[in-house]
């Protein structure tokens, strides 16, 4: 008889999801927990590239409102990954344990599958 937390912890997957406005910080995290788990021989998905969501700020160039109607547009990519991987304790603690660069946002979820 298997009880049903032991049955839970077997089900359950990380999901981490990484953002930044820098690819080349992405790309790098990436290929990091590629190696940690490729090392602990757990089961990967991913990196899936998900939608870049573009913020877009349009402002007038002349600060006064006189002369010519030219405009100034700025652009802002923030590109995201997401990893699904085994939920190994031992290698879960290993990926934490990776430098995450200044600008890069990441999230370690626990899912049910």
């Amino acid at each position: 008889m298997v009880h049903h937390e032991q049955f839970k912890t077997m089900a359950q997957r990380a999901r981490i999801k990484v953002a930044s406005i820098d690819i080349d910080k992405i790309n790098q995290i990436c290929s990091d927990i590629r190696e940690i788990v490729e090392k602990t021989g757990i089961d990967l998905r991913g990196p899936i590239p998900l939608p870049t969501k573009k913020l877009k700020v349009t402002t007038r160039k002349s600060p006064s409102g006189e002369g010519k109607a030219t405009w100034e547009r700025y652009e802002m990519r923030v590109h995201k990954r997401l990893i699904d991987m085994g939920a190994d304790e031992r290698t879960l603690r290993l990926v934490m344990r990776v430098p995450i660069p200044e600008g890069l946002n990441i999230e370690i979820e626990m899912v049910d599958v």
